[in-house]
Protein backbone atom coordinates (compact mmCIF):
# COMPACT_ATOMS: atom_id res chain seq x y z
CA UNK A 1 0.00 0.00 0.00
CA UNK A 2 1.23 3.46 -1.11
CA UNK A 3 0.42 5.51 1.61
CA UNK A 4 1.18 8.36 -0.37
CA UNK A 5 -1.95 7.36 -2.47
CA UNK A 6 -4.05 5.93 -0.05
CA UNK A 7 -4.16 6.23 3.29
CA UNK A 8 -6.74 2.68 4.21
CA UNK A 9 -5.70 1.63 7.42
CA UNK A 10 -7.96 -1.52 8.37
CA UNK A 11 -11.46 -2.73 8.05
CA UNK A 12 -14.11 -2.61 10.78
CA UNK A 13 -17.00 -4.20 11.80
CA UNK A 14 -20.15 -1.41 11.50
CA UNK A 15 -21.74 -3.28 14.47
CA UNK A 16 -19.40 -5.28 17.02
CA UNK A 17 -15.95 -3.32 15.96
CA UNK A 18 -14.52 -6.54 14.98
CA UNK A 19 -10.66 -5.19 12.91
CA UNK A 20 -10.24 -6.84 9.29
CA UNK A 21 -6.78 -6.79 7.20
CA UNK A 22 -7.85 -4.73 4.36
CA UNK A 23 -5.28 -6.60 1.95
CA UNK A 24 -7.39 -9.30 1.94
CA UNK A 25 -11.00 -10.04 -0.12
CA UNK A 26 -13.84 -10.03 3.25
CA UNK A 27 -17.43 -9.93 2.85
CA UNK A 28 -19.35 -8.91 6.02
CA UNK A 29 -18.21 -9.75 9.69
CA UNK A 30 -19.01 -13.09 10.97
CA UNK A 31 -21.99 -10.89 12.69
CA UNK A 32 -23.53 -11.05 9.66
CA UNK A 33 -22.84 -6.43 9.47
CA UNK A 34 -20.93 -4.65 6.93
CA UNK A 35 -17.49 -3.76 7.09
CA UNK A 36 -16.35 -0.25 6.69
CA UNK A 37 -13.07 0.93 5.33
CA UNK A 38 -10.98 2.75 7.97
CA UNK A 39 -7.76 5.61 7.16
CA UNK A 40 -5.07 6.58 8.92
CA UNK A 41 -6.37 10.46 8.46
CA UNK A 42 -3.15 11.97 10.37
CA UNK A 43 -1.00 10.42 7.65
CA UNK A 44 -3.95 12.01 5.02
CA UNK A 45 -3.97 15.57 6.64
CA UNK A 46 0.06 15.21 6.30
CA UNK A 47 -0.24 14.32 2.59
CA UNK A 48 -3.15 16.65 1.18
CA UNK A 49 -5.03 19.65 1.59
CA UNK A 50 -8.21 20.77 0.32
CA UNK A 51 -6.05 23.57 -2.43
CA UNK A 52 -4.35 19.92 -2.94
CA UNK A 53 -7.18 18.46 -4.36
CA UNK A 54 -8.46 21.93 -6.34
CA UNK A 55 -5.55 21.56 -8.77
CA UNK A 56 -6.31 18.13 -9.50
CA UNK A 57 -8.34 16.56 -12.11
CA UNK A 58 -11.78 16.55 -11.90
CA UNK A 59 -12.67 13.08 -11.20
CA UNK A 60 -13.78 11.11 -7.69
CA UNK A 61 -9.93 9.90 -8.08
CA UNK A 62 -8.84 13.60 -6.52
CA UNK A 63 -9.82 12.27 -3.64
CA UNK A 64 -7.00 9.07 -3.44
CA UNK A 65 -5.93 9.57 -0.32
CA UNK A 66 -9.07 8.52 1.11
CA UNK A 67 -10.72 5.96 -1.43
CA UNK A 68 -9.07 2.01 -0.90
CA UNK A 69 -7.16 1.98 -4.15
CA UNK A 70 -3.50 1.98 -3.42
CA UNK A 71 -2.06 3.19 -6.23
CA UNK A 72 -3.08 4.64 -9.89
CA UNK A 73 -1.80 1.33 -11.41
CA UNK A 74 -4.98 0.15 -9.94
CA UNK A 75 -7.48 2.25 -10.89
CA UNK A 76 -10.37 1.23 -13.29
CA UNK A 77 -11.95 4.84 -14.64
CA UNK A 78 -14.30 6.34 -17.00
CA UNK A 79 -13.77 9.53 -15.74
CA UNK A 80 -16.04 9.41 -13.42
CA UNK A 81 -17.01 11.80 -10.57
CA UNK A 82 -17.67 15.91 -10.21
CA UNK A 83 -20.99 15.67 -11.46
CA UNK A 84 -22.88 19.19 -11.30
CA UNK A 85 -24.68 21.13 -8.03
CA UNK A 86 -27.38 22.08 -10.47
CA UNK A 87 -29.23 25.62 -8.31
CA UNK A 88 -33.16 24.84 -8.93
CA UNK A 89 -34.07 28.55 -8.91
CA UNK A 90 -38.02 28.26 -10.03
CA UNK A 91 -38.83 25.29 -8.63
CA UNK A 92 -37.31 26.53 -5.27
CA UNK A 93 -39.79 29.37 -5.33
CA UNK A 94 -42.32 27.40 -6.18
CA UNK A 95 -41.78 25.18 -3.18
CA UNK A 96 -40.77 27.79 -0.43
CA UNK A 97 -37.29 26.37 -0.42
CA UNK A 98 -35.09 29.17 -2.35
CA UNK A 99 -31.79 27.98 -1.97
CA UNK A 100 -32.45 24.58 -3.47
CA UNK A 101 -29.52 22.48 -5.18
CA UNK A 102 -29.31 19.19 -7.19
CA UNK A 103 -26.93 16.92 -6.97
CA UNK A 104 -27.50 15.34 -10.44
CA UNK A 105 -25.71 12.15 -10.95
CA UNK A 106 -27.15 11.44 -14.61
CA UNK A 107 -24.13 12.55 -16.14
CA UNK A 108 -22.05 9.81 -14.61
CA UNK A 109 -21.04 6.73 -16.76
CA UNK A 110 -23.87 4.39 -17.81
CA UNK A 111 -26.09 7.80 -16.48
CA UNK A 112 -26.52 6.75 -12.82
CA UNK A 113 -24.52 6.90 -9.22
CA UNK A 114 -24.00 3.67 -9.02
CA UNK A 115 -20.77 4.26 -11.27
CA UNK A 116 -19.07 5.86 -8.39
CA UNK A 117 -19.38 2.32 -6.35
CA UNK A 118 -18.69 0.41 -9.45
CA UNK A 119 -15.55 2.32 -10.09
CA UNK A 120 -14.38 1.87 -6.84
CA UNK A 121 -15.55 -1.59 -5.94
CA UNK A 122 -14.24 -3.16 -9.42
CA UNK A 123 -10.55 -1.14 -9.08
CA UNK A 124 -10.29 -3.08 -5.39
CA UNK A 125 -11.70 -6.28 -6.55
CA UNK A 126 -9.49 -6.21 -9.25
CA UNK A 127 -6.53 -5.03 -7.07
CA UNK A 128 -7.08 -7.84 -4.54
CA UNK A 129 -7.02 -10.97 -6.85
CA UNK A 130 -10.61 -11.93 -7.24
CA UNK A 131 -11.24 -14.32 -9.78
CA UNK A 132 -15.16 -12.53 -10.29
CA UNK A 133 -17.49 -10.82 -9.16
CA UNK A 134 -21.03 -11.23 -8.62
CA UNK A 135 -24.34 -9.49 -7.37
CA UNK A 136 -28.15 -9.44 -7.65
CA UNK A 137 -29.21 -5.83 -8.93
CA UNK A 138 -32.32 -3.52 -9.78
CA UNK A 139 -30.74 -2.86 -12.66
CA UNK A 140 -28.69 0.19 -12.42
CA UNK A 141 -25.92 -1.12 -10.13
CA UNK A 142 -25.44 -4.33 -12.52
CA UNK A 143 -25.39 -2.36 -15.43
CA UNK A 144 -22.29 -0.04 -14.03
CA UNK A 145 -20.29 -2.77 -12.53
CA UNK A 146 -20.87 -4.60 -16.00
CA UNK A 147 -19.46 -1.56 -17.69
CA UNK A 148 -16.06 -1.53 -14.94
CA UNK A 149 -15.50 -4.78 -15.11
CA UNK A 150 -15.46 -5.20 -18.95
CA UNK A 151 -12.78 -2.54 -18.62
CA UNK A 152 -10.79 -4.69 -15.77
CA UNK A 153 -11.46 -7.81 -17.55
CA UNK A 154 -12.74 -8.82 -14.64
CA UNK A 155 -15.65 -11.65 -15.32
CA UNK A 156 -19.07 -10.44 -13.97
CA UNK A 157 -22.27 -12.16 -13.07
CA UNK A 158 -25.36 -10.71 -12.40
CA UNK A 159 -29.08 -10.99 -11.47
CA UNK A 160 -32.16 -8.92 -11.60
CA UNK A 161 -36.16 -9.14 -11.31
CA UNK A 162 -37.61 -9.53 -14.71
CA UNK A 163 -38.98 -6.13 -13.70
CA UNK A 164 -35.98 -4.02 -13.96
CA UNK A 165 -35.94 -1.50 -16.16
CA UNK A 166 -35.36 -3.23 -19.64
CA UNK A 167 -32.25 -0.92 -20.70
CA UNK A 168 -30.02 -2.17 -17.85
CA UNK A 169 -30.36 -5.54 -19.10
CA UNK A 170 -29.38 -4.24 -22.55
CA UNK A 171 -26.25 -2.97 -20.85
CA UNK A 172 -25.25 -5.98 -18.62
CA UNK A 173 -25.73 -8.12 -21.80
CA UNK A 174 -24.33 -5.51 -24.21
CA UNK A 175 -21.04 -5.49 -21.89
CA UNK A 176 -20.60 -9.12 -21.44
CA UNK A 177 -21.37 -9.94 -18.47
CA UNK A 178 -23.05 -13.50 -17.87
CA UNK A 179 -26.88 -11.72 -16.82
CA UNK A 180 -29.94 -13.47 -15.34
CA UNK A 181 -33.62 -12.78 -15.26
CA UNK A 182 -35.63 -13.83 -11.92
CA UNK A 183 -38.66 -14.03 -11.35
CA UNK A 184 -39.18 -11.92 -8.07
CA UNK A 185 -37.36 -8.93 -6.14
CA UNK A 186 -33.56 -8.11 -5.43
CA UNK A 187 -33.56 -10.03 -2.46
CA UNK A 188 -35.22 -13.13 -4.50
CA UNK A 189 -32.38 -12.53 -6.75
CA UNK A 190 -29.69 -12.74 -3.87
CA UNK A 191 -30.56 -16.08 -2.51
CA UNK A 192 -30.58 -17.31 -6.22
CA UNK A 193 -27.34 -15.90 -6.67
CA UNK A 194 -25.51 -17.17 -3.37
CA UNK A 195 -24.59 -20.74 -3.92
CA UNK A 196 -24.00 -20.22 -7.14
CA UNK A 197 -21.03 -17.41 -5.98
CA UNK A 198 -19.89 -20.01 -3.21
CA UNK A 199 -19.04 -22.80 -6.10
CA UNK A 200 -16.67 -20.28 -7.77
CA UNK A 201 -13.44 -20.22 -6.25
CA UNK A 202 -11.97 -16.85 -5.68
CA UNK A 203 -15.57 -14.57 -6.14
CA UNK A 204 -16.57 -12.00 -4.45
CA UNK A 205 -20.17 -12.00 -3.73
CA UNK A 206 -20.72 -7.69 -4.21
CA UNK A 207 -24.16 -7.50 -2.69
CA UNK A 208 -25.13 -4.10 -1.63
CA UNK A 209 -22.76 -3.48 1.65
CA UNK A 210 -21.63 -6.92 1.40
CA UNK A 211 -18.20 -5.61 0.42
CA UNK A 212 -16.59 -2.66 2.07
CA UNK A 213 -15.94 -1.02 -1.52
CA UNK A 214 -18.80 0.30 -3.06
CA UNK A 215 -19.31 2.65 0.31
CA UNK A 216 -16.42 4.15 -0.45
CA UNK A 217 -17.21 5.26 -3.85
CA UNK A 218 -20.90 6.71 -3.44
CA UNK A 219 -19.19 8.47 -0.34
CA UNK A 220 -17.53 10.92 -3.04
CA UNK A 221 -20.71 11.98 -3.45
CA UNK A 222 -20.47 14.07 -0.61
CA UNK A 223 -16.92 15.22 -0.72
CA UNK A 224 -18.14 16.77 -3.94
CA UNK A 225 -20.99 18.34 -2.40
CA UNK A 226 -18.69 20.19 0.17
CA UNK A 227 -15.88 21.13 -2.05
CA UNK A 228 -17.99 22.39 -4.46
CA UNK A 229 -20.07 24.55 -1.74
CA UNK A 230 -16.46 25.81 -0.64
CA UNK A 231 -15.58 23.31 2.05
CA UNK A 232 -18.84 24.31 4.03
CA UNK A 233 -21.87 22.40 4.50
CA UNK A 234 -25.66 22.81 3.26
CA UNK A 235 -28.23 22.56 5.95
CA UNK A 236 -29.67 19.76 4.43
CA UNK A 237 -29.22 16.28 2.42
CA UNK A 238 -32.18 14.84 0.90
CA UNK A 239 -31.11 11.05 -0.65
CA UNK A 240 -33.34 8.66 -2.12
CA UNK A 241 -32.90 5.08 -0.08
CA UNK A 242 -33.27 1.61 -1.30
CA UNK A 243 -30.04 -0.13 -0.22
CA UNK A 244 -28.90 3.17 1.96
CA UNK A 245 -25.07 3.20 0.49
CA UNK A 246 -25.44 7.04 -1.03
CA UNK A 247 -26.97 8.08 2.20
CA UNK A 248 -24.57 6.00 4.34
CA UNK A 249 -21.98 6.85 2.29
CA UNK A 250 -22.38 10.81 3.11
CA UNK A 251 -22.43 10.27 6.66
CA UNK A 252 -19.04 8.41 6.54
CA UNK A 253 -17.28 11.07 5.01
CA UNK A 254 -18.66 13.86 7.05
CA UNK A 255 -17.21 12.43 10.18
CA UNK A 256 -13.71 11.59 8.29
CA UNK A 257 -13.87 15.44 6.75
CA UNK A 258 -14.44 16.70 10.56
CA UNK A 259 -11.71 14.39 11.93
CA UNK A 260 -9.30 15.66 9.05
CA UNK A 261 -10.34 19.17 10.07
CA UNK A 262 -11.51 20.33 6.47
CA UNK A 263 -14.86 21.37 8.10
CA UNK A 264 -16.68 21.64 11.99
CA UNK A 265 -18.17 19.57 14.28
CA UNK A 266 -22.19 20.35 12.45
CA UNK A 267 -23.51 18.16 10.10
CA UNK A 268 -26.00 18.83 7.41
CA UNK A 269 -29.53 16.68 8.45
CA UNK A 270 -29.92 13.81 6.38
CA UNK A 271 -33.13 13.02 4.99
CA UNK A 272 -34.01 9.28 3.60
CA UNK A 273 -36.64 8.96 1.25
CA UNK A 274 -38.54 6.21 -0.22
CA UNK A 275 -41.55 4.69 -2.23
CA UNK A 276 -44.73 4.53 -0.03
CA UNK A 277 -44.58 1.02 -1.67
CA UNK A 278 -41.57 -0.05 -0.24
CA UNK A 279 -40.43 1.95 3.31
CA UNK A 280 -38.81 -0.56 5.58
CA UNK A 281 -36.70 2.48 7.10
CA UNK A 282 -39.48 4.92 7.30
CA UNK A 283 -41.20 2.53 9.12
CA UNK A 284 -38.60 1.94 11.67
CA UNK A 285 -38.01 5.03 11.68
CA UNK A 286 -41.31 6.22 12.64
CA UNK A 287 -41.60 3.63 15.42
CA UNK A 288 -38.81 4.19 16.83
CA UNK A 289 -36.51 1.03 16.03
CA UNK A 290 -32.99 0.50 15.62
CA UNK A 291 -33.67 -2.32 12.92
CA UNK A 292 -35.53 -2.86 9.57
CA UNK A 293 -38.66 -5.26 9.24
CA UNK A 294 -38.59 -6.99 5.61
CA UNK A 295 -41.43 -4.90 3.92
CA UNK A 296 -44.66 -7.52 2.38
CA UNK A 297 -45.12 -7.40 -1.60
CA UNK A 298 -42.45 -4.50 -2.49
CA UNK A 299 -43.85 -2.87 -5.34
CA UNK A 300 -42.87 1.11 -7.01
CA UNK A 301 -42.34 2.43 -10.29
CA UNK A 302 -38.61 4.33 -8.50
CA UNK A 303 -37.62 0.42 -8.97
CA UNK A 304 -33.82 1.22 -7.29
CA UNK A 305 -35.71 1.72 -3.82
CA UNK A 306 -37.23 -2.08 -4.36
CA UNK A 307 -35.16 -2.99 -1.24
CA UNK A 308 -37.97 -5.29 1.05
CA UNK A 309 -35.01 -5.78 3.46
CA UNK A 310 -31.56 -3.33 3.32
CA UNK A 311 -28.66 -4.86 4.88
CA UNK A 312 -27.70 -1.43 6.09
CA UNK A 313 -30.61 -0.15 7.44
CA UNK A 314 -29.17 0.02 11.08
CA UNK A 315 -26.79 2.47 9.57
CA UNK A 316 -29.11 4.49 7.41
CA UNK A 317 -31.28 4.49 10.99
CA UNK A 318 -28.43 5.74 12.71
CA UNK A 319 -27.08 8.83 9.91
CA UNK A 320 -30.65 9.97 10.08
CA UNK A 321 -31.11 9.95 13.93
CA UNK A 322 -27.31 11.62 14.94
CA UNK A 323 -27.86 14.21 12.10
CA UNK A 324 -31.48 15.40 13.45
CA UNK A 325 -32.45 14.77 9.68
CA UNK A 326 -35.42 12.60 9.27
CA UNK A 327 -37.70 9.48 6.73
CA UNK A 328 -39.81 9.81 4.69
CA UNK A 329 -41.79 7.94 2.51
CA UNK A 330 -43.91 9.86 -0.95
CA UNK A 331 -46.75 7.78 -3.16
CA UNK A 332 -45.83 6.82 -6.39
CA UNK A 333 -48.17 9.65 -7.45
CA UNK A 334 -46.33 12.12 -5.95
CA UNK A 335 -43.10 11.47 -7.36
CA UNK A 336 -44.26 11.26 -10.79
CA UNK A 337 -45.65 14.47 -10.61
CA UNK A 338 -42.56 15.82 -8.71
CA UNK A 339 -40.36 14.49 -11.63
CA UNK A 340 -42.81 16.26 -14.56
CA UNK A 341 -42.93 19.60 -12.66
CA UNK A 342 -38.30 19.72 -12.64
CA UNK A 343 -38.19 19.22 -15.87
CA UNK A 344 -41.17 21.72 -17.08
CA UNK A 345 -39.60 24.17 -14.19
CA UNK A 346 -35.58 23.58 -14.93
CA UNK A 347 -35.67 21.67 -18.28
CA UNK A 348 -33.96 18.65 -16.58
CA UNK A 349 -35.46 14.65 -16.21
CA UNK A 350 -34.51 12.86 -13.74
CA UNK A 351 -35.14 9.50 -12.41
CA UNK A 352 -38.08 8.98 -9.89
CA UNK A 353 -35.81 7.79 -7.41
CA UNK A 354 -34.41 11.44 -7.49
CA UNK A 355 -37.94 12.66 -7.61
CA UNK A 356 -39.12 10.87 -4.72
CA UNK A 357 -36.61 14.09 -3.11
CA UNK A 358 -38.35 16.59 -4.76
CA UNK A 359 -41.37 15.29 -3.90
CA UNK A 360 -40.38 15.00 -0.31
CA UNK A 361 -38.83 18.20 -0.09
CA UNK A 362 -42.26 19.60 -1.18
CA UNK A 363 -44.11 17.85 2.17
CA UNK A 364 -41.12 18.65 4.52
CA UNK A 365 -41.69 22.29 3.75
CA UNK A 366 -45.41 22.21 4.19
CA UNK A 367 -44.93 20.71 6.87
CA UNK A 368 -42.70 23.19 8.39
CA UNK A 369 -40.20 20.76 8.84
CA UNK A 370 -37.88 22.84 6.23
CA UNK A 371 -37.34 26.43 6.66
CA UNK A 372 -37.26 29.15 3.81
CA UNK A 373 -33.84 29.97 4.77
CA UNK A 374 -32.95 26.50 4.47
CA UNK A 375 -30.27 25.76 2.16
CA UNK A 376 -31.06 22.03 0.88
CA UNK A 377 -29.30 19.80 -1.55
CA UNK A 378 -31.50 16.82 -3.06
CA UNK A 379 -29.78 13.92 -4.91
CA UNK A 380 -30.86 12.80 -8.44
CA UNK A 381 -29.28 9.35 -8.67
CA UNK A 382 -29.63 8.92 -12.86
CA UNK A 383 -30.91 10.41 -15.66
CA UNK A 384 -34.56 10.69 -16.15
CA UNK A 385 -33.76 8.68 -19.89
CA UNK A 386 -33.10 5.26 -18.59
CA UNK A 387 -36.65 5.40 -17.67
CA UNK A 388 -38.63 6.28 -20.39
CA UNK A 389 -41.93 4.36 -19.22
CA UNK A 390 -42.00 7.03 -16.82
CA UNK A 391 -43.31 10.08 -19.13
CA UNK A 392 -45.51 8.33 -21.57
CA UNK A 393 -45.56 9.75 -25.19
CA UNK A 394 -48.14 8.48 -27.02
CA UNK A 395 -48.88 11.42 -29.80
CA UNK A 396 -51.06 11.36 -32.49
CA UNK A 397 -49.22 11.17 -35.84
CA UNK A 398 -50.36 14.20 -38.31
CA UNK A 399 -50.77 13.30 -41.75
CA UNK A 400 -47.93 15.27 -44.21
CA UNK A 401 -50.19 17.77 -44.71
CA UNK A 402 -51.75 18.17 -41.22
CA UNK A 403 -49.36 20.82 -39.52
CA UNK A 404 -50.40 22.93 -42.13
CA UNK A 405 -53.78 22.73 -42.15
CA UNK A 406 -53.75 23.69 -38.51
CA UNK A 407 -51.77 26.48 -38.68
CA UNK A 408 -53.50 27.83 -40.90
CA UNK A 409 -53.86 31.63 -38.90
CA UNK A 410 -57.48 33.15 -38.82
Amino acid sequence: MDRRYSALSHLECSRCTARFDSGELHGTCGCGAPLLARYDLAVAAGQVTPADIAGREPSLWRYHELLPVSGPGFVVSFGEGMTPLLPLPRLGRALGVPRLLMKDEGPLPTATFKARGAAVGVSRAAELGAAGVAMPTNGNAGAAWAAYCARAALPFLVAMPADAPLITRSECVATGAETYVVDGLINDAGRMLAPVVGQRPGWQDVSTLKEPYRLEGKKTIGLEIIEQLGWRLPDVIVCPVGGGVGLIGIWKVLAELAELGWIGSGRPRLVAVQAAGCAPIVTAFESGADVTSPWPQARTCAFGLTVPAPLGGFLVLQAVRETGGCAVAVPDADLLAAQARLAHAEGTWICPEGAACLAAVARLRESGWLAETDEVVVLNTGAGLKYPETVPADLPILPPDGWSARATPR
